[in-house]
């Protein structure tokens, strides 16, 4: 009773918790209510502006805007005079101690008014006036004290430039060699640096006044009426109310109740899907490990939904949503795949830009699942099953615009192109089903048929080592299958499980009557010990199986193929032997358990009938329907088949089976005749 509440509030727990990391991840803002876009028609009523707002420009005029003030921004570079009036006093002092005379004087007065001319109009480093050229700066403001002036930047020296324009500039009379001998060079220094807290103030100041609003709509005013095509006008003016919108649902009580509005939606469906479990699967609510996949399933796909629509709303049609029914139909049934699908999409449609187009697209991909995706065992059946699901994309989404805009020429060629891409996607599933086989310890078709492969290790062993015991296999994979099959049961995980079912023989393959020729080892020792190595058989299978990484569902037939019954041979030759001893049953009887499922069940009954049908005299109907009912009827009786939920109507199913099966295995086939000689 208390595994049973525990188990009742665990589920509870994984359904709320799931609930909230999709309420995480939703986008938190008000949802603004209509969809749009430039150059589509609008599709809702006539829509007035509720209050007043802006019109915002697109972010893109914004930007451009600002790159053209950036562009054309003079930088402010800080002006020193008295570096020009240093370097003077300097060459007037150094000319003093040589004294003017001569070619001196010419030189000295030259000089002086050159360096005069040069500091005037200004010297930067060689670095600021790379970086003037190399960002188009045409001009640049000199700032003297608190005064800005404009100066052209190519009138700008450096301390090289200023030199060579002085030497090259020397005019008649004035000796180039004495010029040269008084050390220009000496006299020149940077006078204008670049001020880069003040160019920085002084451009975020002119970039905060470029206009991100190029008009007003007035509270009543008209912004657009159903059908008129949405220019970019009347797009700005739908983007403002959607801003403003948001702004004022983001804040306060608003958000707190649009995020009320959000979690009551999201719990209400998953509320949904519980009660779906609750009523119609409850075995798989109350497994751990079903519970975590099929809520895994269900809220990566709405968080991975939430995150590409924040990006892009049309992202949402590449995502293969059609891929969580598949993975679901691949491990457990349609009816779940279906309702875990619709379940998903349900809470997706609240972020997809148009709802209904987005429910019906998903809901017929899903129904296209259940009934093109019976099992997923071939590469060929997934193949198909996108390829329907692309057909049921493309021919959906075109139905519905042409319902909606009655013109070939409204259809979104883009659209078409991201269902290819999802059907591309859904190739993938082959993948997934691979690493979710790994991760919650499922076992698909696709691993039953390679499992089925006889060159895999143990079968090849197998028939190698106990071939009696590989042909025997080999008919009870044949007899299950057939019978699992008539009541409802999973064919292809009876087949694999009869091929493993007795592997572990492979280690005294001489000690089973299969394997034998004309040696039986168990003359040689007791019943107990020749029970006990029979019945090691089971162990010694599962030790093998686990070894080699067998999937659980595939032990488990190993476990159960003779549940809790007695190796029956040597329990009644004991108990012959000994009349008068009590008998220790332990001794005889096989570990278990009981076998628990519809196709562990008719493994056990296949694995006896199989091995009993070839002690029988003759193989007549009668004979083999009598074989079959007295071995069925023992299992009954022994009450091995209690656990397994089967019917009397099933076992009476797989009587008939097993007869019309065994009759083909052991007909008799006719004499032919001989020709007859000597006739002419």
């Amino acid at each position: 009773m208390k595994k049973i509440k525990y188990a009742h509030v665990f589920t509870a727990v994984l359904f709320v918790v799931a609930a909230l990391v999709i309420d995480y991840f939703f986008p938190h803002e008000g949802r603004f209510r209509y969809v749009f876009f430039e150059g589509k028609p609008w599709r809702y009523e006539l829509l007035t502006a509720p209050w007043d707002f802006p019109v915002y420009k697109a972010d893109d005029d914004v930007k451009r805007e600002r790159d053209s003030v950036a562009a054309s921004f003079e930088p402010y570079f800080r002006f020193d005079a008295g570096v020009g009036e240093r370097a003077l006093e300097r060459l007037r002092a150094d000319v003093g101690v040589v004294g003017v005379v001569g070619g001196v004087d010419v030189c000295f007065r030259y000089l002086e008014r050159s360096l005069s001319e040069v500091y005037a109009r200004g010297v930067v480093s060689a670095v600021a006036c790379a970086e003037l050229s190399a960002e188009g700066r045409s001009r640049i403001r000199a700032l003297d004290g608190n005064f800005a002036r404009s100066r052209l930047s190519q009138d700008l020296y450096t301390v090289r430039t200023a030199y060579e324009a002085i030497v090259s500039g020397v005019p008649a009379g004035v000796c180039g060699d004495t010029l040269r001998g008084l050390g220009v060079d000496r006299y020149l220094s940077e006078n204008l640096v670049y001020d880069a807290d003040v160019s920085g103030k002084a451009l975020d100041e002119e970039l905060r006044r470029v206009a991100i609003a190029s008009g007003m709509v007035q509270a009543g005013e008209k912004i657009v009426d159903r059908g008129e095509i949405v220019d970019a006008h009347i797009y700005a003016a739908l983007r403002s109310l959607k801003l403003a919108h948001e702004s004022k649902s983001g804040g306060g009580r608003h958000q707190g109740e649009a995020l009320l509005g959000q979690c009551v939606l999201v719990l209400g469906l998953m509320l949904c899907f519980w009660l779906y479990m609750r009523t119609f699967r409850l075995r798989l609510l109350y497994s751990r490990k079903n519970t975590l996949f099929l809520l895994s399933c269900i809220t990566f796909a709405c968080v991975l939904t939430a995150l590409c629509a924040s990006s892009h709303p049309f992202n949402i049609y590449i995502l293969p949503y059609a891929i969580v029914p598949i993975v679901v139909r691949t491990f457990l049934d349609s009816r779940t795949a279906l309702f875990t699908h619709l379940s998903m999409v349900l809470i997706c449609s609240f972020l997809a830009p148009y709802p209904h187009e987005f429910l019906l697209l998903q809901t017929v991909a899903g129904m296209v699942v259940t009934f093109s995706l019976r099992e997923m065992s071939e590469r060929s059946q997934l193949m198909r099953c996108a390829l329907y699901i692309y057909l049921s994309y493309a021919v959906s989404y075109t139905g519905m615009q042409l319902y909606v805009e009655g013109d070939f020429t409204r259809l979104n060629a883009w659209m078409y192109l991201y269902f290819g891409v999802n059907f591309v996607l859904l190739m993938f599933a082959y993948v997934l089903v691979y690493i979710l086989e790994r991760m919650f310890g499922y076992v698909s078709s696709i691993s039953l048929v390679e499992l089925s492969n006889i060159n895999k290790p143990l079968l090849k062993r197998l028939s190698e080592v106990a071939p009696g015991t590989f042909q025997h296999s080999m008919q009870v994979s044949i007899l299950a299958s057939a019978a699992v099959e008539k009541i409802g049961g999973n064919a292809a995980l009876v087949r694999t499980g009869a091929l493993y079912h007795d592997i572990g023989k492979t280690l005294n393959p001489a000690f089973f009557t299969e394997n034998q020729n004309s040696v039986n080892p168990h003359d040689s020792i007791s019943s107990e010990q020749s029970a006990q190595i029979v019945i090691s058989h089971v162990t010694d299978g599962i030790r093998m199986a686990e070894k080699a990484s067998l999937p659980q569902a595939v032990i488990d037939f190993i476990r159960t193929h003779h549940g809790k019954g007695k190796a029956r041979f040597f329990f009644i030759e004991y108990k012959n032997r000994h009349p008068d001893v009590e008998v220790d049953e332990c001794l005889f009887t096989y570990p278990g358990p009981n076998p628990f499922s519809k196709e562990t069940a008719v493994l056990m009954m296949a694995d006896a009938v199989e091995a009993a049908s070839r002690s029988l005299k003759v193989y007549t109907e009668e004979a083999i329907a009598a074989l079959v009912e007295r071995i069925i009827s023992s299992q009954l009786s022994d009450g091995l088949l209690n656990h397994a939920p089967v019917t009397f109507l099933d076992i009476e199913k797989v009587k008939r089976v097993f007869v019309e099966k065994l009759k083909i295995a052991y007909h008799t086939r006719i004499s032919y005749p001989e020709e007859a000689v000597g006739r002419s």
